[in-house]
């Protein structure tokens, strides 16, 4: 029988036993697939999604090109319709398609450092945005399936 690339049964399980160790789980799994993971063979993250951008990420990235807040908001930025600002469209602006590098990776958004969200607290609180990112990251399958071994096993 083929994987369920969703890991949809995985997610039940969790979500039924509501583990206290959960975090910890996904940390282990994510520091061991990260040691091993090439994100620049990929890219697909920067290729399909935006991050959300916070003010301090915003001042940063237009104090690293000498523009004002504004122009830059106008050049790369919209608001969507939870009031975030996000890209217009993928893939991501900053984003060098011949090798997938990012321009101002040692600039980039909060949220960009952070993804794919699998080694924070509370990840019981972000199944769902995990469960969506499994068919974007290849990694977080791969975590999934180092979960899939501790609660379908």
């Amino acid at each position: 029988m083929p994987k369920d690339p969703s890991f949809k049964k995985v997610f039940q399980k969790i979500r039924a036993k509501k583990p206290k160790d959960l975090d910890k789980q996904f940390g282990e799994a994510h520091e061991e697939v990260f040691e091993k993971m090439d994100c620049l063979t990929c890219g697909n993250c920067c290729k399909t999604t935006s991050p959300m951008w916070n003010e301090t990420d915003i001042q940063r990235v237009a104090h690293l090109f000498k523009m004002k807040v504004s122009t830059f908001l106008d050049a790369y930025l919209v608001q969507d319709s939870d009031g975030d600002w996000v890209y217009p469209a993928a893939p991501c602006p900053f984003l060098t398609m011949e090798d997938n590098t990012c321009q101002i990776y040692e600039h980039r958004p909060k949220a960009c450092r952070e993804y794919p969200h699998t080694n924070r607290k509370n990840m019981m609180g972000i199944l769902q945005l995990t469960a969506k990112n499994t068919l974007i990251c290849p990694a977080v399958g791969q975590i999934m399936e180092k979960l899939e071994r501790i609660y379908l096993s």
